[in-house]
């Protein structure tokens, strides 16, 4: 599974322009094909993790974090960096669980 970072202004494929739809800690994130169902994955929460990353060391998998989904990734203002995406980090979301800056990191998800 891979995931990139997104920059999502304030419009987004869930809520529109509604801010309150962001978490105050910035762990949100924006989902791919496999688990956007329509829409049904807006809202949802996830519990993610980094297993591995072509950048040595670019994974800090004693980190797991809670997203929030709240856009869909092949229509957000930041599109991901490979096909197949499963979901897209914010930069907080992304710098939680990456060290440095590595284009892409395979996770372990699981929705809560």
């Amino acid at each position: 599974m891979c995931c990139g970072l997104v920059v999502i202004e304030t419009a987004t494929a869930c809520s529109g322009n509604d801010g309150s739809q962001f978490p105050s800690s910035n762990l949100f994130a924006a989902a791919g094909e496999e688990i956007w169902d329509n829409g049904a994955a807006c809202g949802t929460q996830y519990l993610v993790r980094c297993i591995s990353a072509a950048a040595p060391n670019s994974c800090n998998p004693s980190q797991t974090i809670q997203v929030k989904m709240v856009d869909r990734a092949q229509t957000s203002s930041s599109r991901p960096s490979r096909g197949g995406t499963t979901m897209v980090l914010s930069t907080t979301a992304f710098g939680a669980i990456a060290n440095g800056s590595p284009p892409s990191i395979n996770i372990e998800f699981q929705q809560v």
